[in-house]
């Protein structure tokens, strides 16, 4: 079973409250010695102080006795017979914020927690095996999810009762925390077997949520079938899939690129360039300091949610490089580049990884740093300049961001460009060149103002999975722009991970903070690490990042894949064992594990003709074809790794004495192609004993004539060597 939307930090979404916990009758009163609970008070005993986690050491002076999970929160549970209060949030969240400072900060809302429930609060960035399974069981229970997510389980972790945001009193048809707790409480006590009865079930159906295999791998019908419904569900008036709040879902864009190359479509890669230009002109950009937010409250890209995630720009910056390599649009690029240099600058740690997030929030109020007055402007930059930004970014006196809670515009405004910006500059009395330069200037200095502000928190634990996507977009971006700079941040965050954030076994861990590496490795952590080891391979020929990529995910194999049924668990055989071991497979805000490391094994097999390995993408493709069919738009980066295996593979070998200058134009060729199917092997003579053990065979290509020499082979043939660039393109484009 999987989870059909995505989830978000917000309020938007319901509860669900079990019909013997909403009885009409009057809950028994709550009471400690003879005096309401409501007034009832005592020290909190929080157990958070001492954890990593920016998440939990915000709520670490809550009033709420906050435990982390583990066995000293469920044993208290256990025997003094009380339900568990799971909260799972991430530092980054506003309606985290919102029920934190609502609830959790109030000194009555705490004394009844504390009364009633053994508290226990989970970062969901370093936990996501807890928060997938308890994520899961809300989607269940409630047909929707979100952050906060709140759990009420027994002590034995099987819950009963689903939840989001919930206010601290009742309002607009939604039960404060005030309401519900003595229900929950008046039915633990008084109706408790039928709690328990009901939470069997919700725990039965969790287990019994598994994947019935197909006969066959997914055909090539799918990938067809996959197009069409992102076709039908396409805004074709602004961009982008669905209606508000909209979200970039760059994993559907990079499928409708390939899909483009696989069919010549036109309308495919239409898709991809509308939607890329309506996000960098709308609110979800970041004009000023660079990046996306996280995802838009309006259909237009206009209004966005603030915060900035670390995974929204690297796959982002993925899509935008691969974009300007088929169309060479100087826009996509930019942005790319725009991206890259956000991360360099706010995201990297002194060490080389990269921080996780950053807050929508920033002194008290969501968007405050990004916004800007006209008043601001004004009084920012010179007379001309501030004429030139408030038509470019369309700003106005009223402004046009409302407050959350009034809905009223309060003179502010989210700096967007309309469709007829680039005509504007064109337009402009001084030339393009001046106006490029001018913009240039005003974005400078309002940056610079802006930096004056209190900023928006910043997550700063570095996550493996993360760091993989990043690495990966740093080191697509190094190939395709043919920028050394790119590829030496690819490398930095690789080498820290390879060096901070192993055990002594050599195995994965998932989070590092403060100098500490802790949390067992879960699979999104192999998966999205090996896909960047594999770019960086591709971008800098280096074979010790190939080496580890086999390495790594020969681990994976070993602790993650499921050998009997086919596919991936999201956890270790080794790690905690929770309510049920699942196996991803929806592409939420980020792709699936399943779907990464099917798209790794394939490509690992063609760089080492494993037959092993292909084995074990066939059976995985069989398990989750027939879920696949369903609603394939669901699963776009599974099934662009079904479309490598059933589009003509490519392999690029070019072999040479040393780096000398005709590899590198060779190289400088290949980085103009947009080749999604293809793998580029760089075999250097003296570098030979260096090759994994599965690329051996390559000792066996040779070079001619004392030239570099390129052999080219498709669909499990190859081409005679050639020697020159134009001679390799010929044959790659024949090829395909």
């Amino acid at each position: 079973m999987d989870i059909r939307k995505y989830f978000f930090c917000t309020f938007t979404v319901g509860m669900f409250i079990i019909p013997l916990i909403l009885k009409e009758d009057n809950p028994s009163s709550i009471e400690h010695k003879d005096k309401p609970m409501s007034q009832y008070s005592q020290k909190s005993a929080n157990k958070l102080i001492n954890e990593s986690s920016p998440y939990l050491l915000q709520h670490a002076d809550n009033p709420v006795e906050w435990y982390p999970w583990g066995e000293e929160a469920f044993n208290k549970a256990l025997v003094e017979k009380k339900p568990v209060f799971l909260s799972i949030g991430y530092s980054t969240c506003h309606w985290c914020h919102v029920m934190a400072h609502e609830s959790f900060e109030d000194p009555e809302v705490a004394s009844l927690m504390n009364k009633v429930f053994v508290n226990i609060k989970v970062d969901r960035e370093e936990r996501p095996d807890i928060d997938s399974v308890y994520m899961t069981v809300c989607q269940m229970m409630t047909g929707t999810g979100g952050w906060p997510l709140t759990i009420i389980m027994t002590p034995d972790k099987k819950p009963f009762f689903a939840a989001t945001y919930i206010p601290k009193t009742t309002r607009f048809g939604r039960m404060g925390m005030l309401d519900l707790i003595p229900r929950l409480y008046d039915a633990w006590q008084n109706r408790r077997d039928d709690i328990l009865d009901s939470a069997e079930e919700i725990a039965g159906a969790l287990l019994s949520a598994e994947y019935e295999s197909a006969d066959a791998f997914p055909s090539e019908a799918l990938i067809h079938k996959t197009y069409n419904e992102l076709a039908r569900n396409y805004d074709k008036e602004y961009g982008g899939f669905g209606h508000a709040p909209k979200f970039p879902t760059p994993h559907s864009l990079l499928f409708l690129l390939r899909y483009w190359k696989k069919t010549e479509n036109p309308h495919a890669l239409e898709m991809v360039v509308d939607t890329l230009r309506a996000m960098r002109q709308g609110g979800i950009y970041d004009h000023i300091g660079f990046g996306f937010h996280r995802y838009s409250t309006d259909e237009r890209w206009l209004v966005p949610h603030f915060e900035k995630m670390l995974y929204d720009q690297a796959l982002i910056a993925i899509v935008y490089t691969e974009a300007y390599q088929i169309t060479g649009d100087e826009l996509f690029k930019n942005t790319a580049r725009e991206i890259l240099l956000y991360v360099s600058r706010d995201m990297t740690s002194p060490e080389g990884g990269f921080y996780s997030a950053e807050d929508a929030d920033s002194d008290g109020e969501e968007g405050k740093y990004y916004l800007f007055s006209v008043k601001e402007v004004d009084s920012i930059l010179d007379k001309e300049d501030a004429r030139f930004a408030k038509e470019y970014f369309s700003l106005s006196s009223d402004g046009n961001f409302a407050n959350e809670i009034t809905a009223q515009k309060n003179g502010y405004n989210i700096l967007h460009t309309s469709q007829d910006s680039k005509l504007m500059v064109k337009k402009n009395k001084s030339g393009i060149e001046d106006s490029e330069i001018r913009i240039d200037r005003i974005i400078k200095n309002l940056f610079e103002y802006r930096k004056k502000r209190v900023p928006p928190h910043k997550d700063d634990k570095i996550l493996t999975d993360w760091n993989g996507m990043m690495v990966a977009a740093f080191a697509k971006a190094s190939f395709v722009f043919n920028e050394p700079e790119y590829a030496y941040r690819a490398k930095q965050a690789a080498d820290f991970i390879l060096n901070n954030m192993r055990d002594n076994d050599g195995l994965l861990m998932h989070r590092y903070r403060a100098g500490n590496a802790g949390i067992t490795a879960h699979l999104d952590d192999y998966a999205y690490f090996v896909w960047g080891l594999i770019e960086l391979y591709q971008a800098t020929f280096d074979l010790q990042y190939l080496n580890n990529a086999f390495e790594l995910n020969s681990t994976m194999l070993k602790y993650f894949y499921d050998q009997q049924n086919g596919g991936f668990f999201f956890s270790s055989n080794t790690a905690e064992q929770l309510l049920a071991r699942r196996k991803e497979l929806y592409d939420g805000a980020v792709p699936s594990g399943n779907a990464v490391a099917l798209y790794n094994m394939i490509r690992l097999s063609r760089f080492g003709a494993s037959s092993q390995l292909e084995e074990l993408i066939e059976q995985t493709g069989k398990l989750f074809s027939n879920e696949l069919y369903r609603v394939p738009s669901a699963y776009t980066f599974f099934i662009s790794a079904v479309d490598l295996v059933t589009s003509p593979s490519q392999e690029i070998i070019i072999a040479a004495k040393e780096k000398d200058h005709q590899p590198e134009e060779l190289i400088n060729a290949l980085r103009k192609q947009f080749m999604p199917n293809a793998i580029i092997i760089l075999k250097i003579a003296s570098s030979i004993d260096s090759l994994p053990p599965a690329l051996k065979y390559l000792q066996d290509y040779s070079v001619s004539d004392n030239a570099s020499t390129v052999y080219v082979c498709s669909n499990f043939q190859c081409s005679l060597p050639v020697s020159t660039s134009e001679e390799m393109i010929r044959l790659i484009n024949q090829a395909e």
